[in-house]
């Protein structure tokens, strides 16, 4: 068995792992923030994993061949992720800022930080 396939499967297993750790989070977390929480982090880490694994089996390929479609592939897939990572933090800040703003409390044993600037 080759290291990189070693390497790619690794990588689809961790994406896969907190792909469902985010997943279970949404079925099992009581209010709307730690809902977020568990669709944002968990998710955002397990679809930059699996798009790692399609850069660097994009990457690979075009090593090994010297086809210009793979490295398209490797290029488009590395793009798709740092817009991932920058659109996933931005719209779970909004979303819980608005939440906030319509009166969705936190669970009780959460300490609201936010409310003394409440208007």
């Amino acid at each position: 068995m080759d290291a990189i396939v070693i390497i790619l499967a690794l990588f689809l297993l961790i994406g896969v792992i907190f792909n469902g750790l985010g997943v279970l989070g949404l079925l099992r977390f009581p209010d709307l923030y730690t809902r977020m929480h568990a669709a944002t982090k968990a998710t955002t880490f397990g679809s930059v994993f699996t798009s790692l694994a399609v850069v660097v089996f994009g990457l690979w390929s075009y090593f090994r061949t010297v086809d210009g479609q793979f490295l398209t592939l490797a290029i488009h897939a590395f793009i798709a992720t740092l817009a991932l990572a920058i659109t996933n933090a931005v719209s779970s800040h909004a979303l819980a800022r608005a939440g906030h703003k319509m009166g969705i409390k936190p669970m009780p044993a959460v300490c609201d930080k936010l409310e003394e600037f409440s208007p």
